[in-house]
């Protein structure tokens, strides 16, 4: 590697260091190959790290043994390649936020006559199109309340029907494939759509008018879901008394760090007001990945596509890469981007409120990291390792019917919402259904390697029958349960009526309700159980608009309980032959059912 050293060219470029086994280390960019590469090391008496560095930065240099570079014509040159080669190779020592998704946009194509909003995470190729966002959580809720309470078209393609269809009996749609409406009636039911989205309380009122509707209708299921929807949308809007007087666009950027961790915090502003924003928190070194991290922060963010609405950028700090990434970020956004370091005034208030949200996280991730960094829980429960990445399951039905199971994940003291999985259950017992949904993470080892821990919602029965399934894998890793305590041979799930018991492989806990252990564990069931009763209670919907629109076209609810008994899932019944269906009921009913389906 000395020798490589000593003959870089004073050019810009990108450099790569490997360890004993050739396994990439890290890339960095350079104005000047050979100054910037030299500045890791200490020459005398011998090659060495240079006591200078970060120790994350000093670990990796001892680790390296060999390095590779690729000269290039300018350092902005340098800046794409290494922009690509960092997130195709992923090297084990460069900064990742590891967040490839891109935020949704919900949007509207005004060309059309009737319109619907749909979501997209591109820019659509279309005159006259509309954007709103982006959402990095509540862009379904916001879509499906537009649905819930304006009379805009439903079904994509309906159009080319000649006939209403089941949303116009439920008073959701106008049914224009049926009947003259006018697009200037229709633009105004666009308009009170859109209004809902730019405005969240109005949003919010409406849907809690209907959710007292159906609860004096005592259509509870539907309320109940409703109000899951008013506090999901409520929770995507940060509140700020910030007023810029203007309808301004912003995306919004602060970093923040505490002892090895650091966050990253993104706010989106649109026509003045914060719809929403999303974060990362990492482990990290010292105020040198603090500016390598704001050029990864937006470089991973806007990637390598224009999108749908370009708005100027704030960041909290300056960083060295700045010019760099503004000239890389104006060839992505067709125009002349702008990443701004406000000092005073409006825009300096909305980059310390990142600031301040930034430090809340950092404050919470350390006292959550805490409860596992204390190793009371390992000790505990005897567990091999300290778990950092934790896995939670649940199922979720109602007596056997749209039944659905649920995977959260706990990744280094935060929800890794990002992955999460919900499973669709064909197994009618709890057993069976835990079965199921283990046995289908299971098959996903291979893509997505197991974590450190289980923890699974249930007793020593599925505890066993997890720790069976993992051994016939051949997988070695942690698993304990958590079930409320047996109370006239009955277990129950409500707060307060029964304590919750902690079972490992060798014995079952009964700790305090203040126990800090319990009340981490119980943290995370209570979201796994969460994400499962929203799945199921989504499922069953679904179910209940399927079986409406059978019964609309003749086919009792007898017969629907018959053919689910059967096939098991609608989907099934769906996909299936109309020979398959006459075999359970007439052939004149599989004849409805197919051309219903068709």
């Amino acid at each position: 590697m000395l020798e490589t050293i000593k003959t870089l060219p004073a050019k810009p470029g990108i450099y790569q260091y490997f360890d004993t086994k050739g396994r990439l280390l890290y890339i960095g960019k350079a104005k000047e190959l050979s100054s910037r590469v030299k500045s890791y090391f200490r020459f005398t008496p011998k090659l060495a790290a240079n006591p200078a560095l970060n120790p994350r930065v000093y670990k990796m240099i001892n680790e390296a043994v060999s390095l590779h570079y690729i000269v290039v014509e300018s350092e902005h040159d340098a800046l794409i390649l290494e922009n690509s080669l960092i997130k195709q190779l992923k090297p084990k020592y460069n900064i990742l936020l590891r967040d490839d998704k891109t935020y949704p946009y919900i949007y509207i194509d005004l060309n059309e006559p009737f319109a619907r909003f749909e979501i997209t995470r591109k820019v659509i190729k279309n005159r006259n199109i509309r954007y709103f966002g982006p959402y990095s959580v509540g862009a379904r809720d916001i879509l499906d309340s537009l649905y819930e309470l304006c009379m805009l078209v439903q079904k994509k393609g309906s159009l080319k029907g000649k006939k209403a269809c089941l949303y116009y009996q439920m008073n959701k749609c106008l049914a224009p494939c049926e009947f003259d409406i006018s697009s200037e009636r229709y633009r105004k039911i666009v308009d009170e759509a859109i209004y809902y989205i730019e405005h969240k309380s109005a949003l919010i009122k409406k849907l809690k008018d209907k959710m007292v509707f159906y609860s004096e209708e005592m259509r509870f299921e539907e309320a109940a879901a409703l109000r899951d929807r008013i506090e999901r949308i409520s929770k995507s809007e940060l509140v700020s008394q910030i007023d810029l007087a203007n309808k301004s666009d912003f995306d919004i950027f602060a970093i923040e760090q505490e002892g090895d961790k650091m966050a990253i915090v993104r706010l989106f502003m649109r026509s003045g007001k914060i719809i929403s924003s999303s974060h990362n928190i990492i482990t990290s070194g010292n105020t040198e990945d603090k500016d390598e991290l704001y050029e990864r922060a937006l470089l991973e963010f806007y990637g390598n596509e224009k999108p749908p609405i370009v708005a100027p950028i704030l960041t909290a700090d300056d960083f060295s890469a700045r010019p760099l990434v503004q000239d890389y970020l104006s060839l992505i956004f067709e125009k002349k981007a702008s990443i701004e370091i406000p000092l005073r005034g409006g825009r300096k208030k909305l980059v310390e409120l990142a600031r301040l949200n930034a430090k809340e996280l950092l404050k919470n991730s350390t006292s959550v990291q805490k409860e596992l960094q204390d190793k009371k829980l390992q000790e505990l429960c005897g567990l091999i390792r300290l778990p950092e990445r934790i896995e939670i399951f649940d199922n979720s039905h109602m007596a056997g019917e749209a039944a659905v199971g649920a995977m959260v994940v706990f990744d280094k003291g935060d929800f890794d919402k990002k992955s999460y999985r919900l499973f669709h259950l064909d197994s009618r017992d709890e057993y069976a259904q835990m079965k199921e949904t283990l046995t289908r993470r299971i098959a996903g080892f291979e893509k997505n390697p197991p974590p450190d821990l289980w923890i699974i919602d249930g007793g020593t029965t599925l505890l066993s029958l997890a720790r069976q399934l993992l051994e016939s894998n051949g997988t070695n890793i942690d698993v304990i349960a958590i079930s409320k305590e047996k109370i006239d041979a009955k277990s129950h799930r409500a707060k307060g009526s029964a304590h919750d018991l902690l079972h490992t492989q060798d014995q079952t806990f009964t700790l305090a309700p203040s126990d800090k252990r319990l009340q981490f564990v119980q943290r995370l069931r209570d979201e796994a159980h969460r994400f499962a009763i929203g799945f199921h209670q989504k499922t069953k919907r679904k179910r209940f608009q399927q079986s409406k629109l059978l019964e609309t076209n003749g086919i009792s609810s007898a017969k629907i309980k018959k053919l689910l008994n059967h096939f098991g899932t609608f989907e099934s019944i769906y996909s299936s032959t109309e020979e398959e269906i006459a075999s359970i009921l007439s052939s004149l009913d599989a004849k409805k059912i197919k051309k219903l389906y068709k």
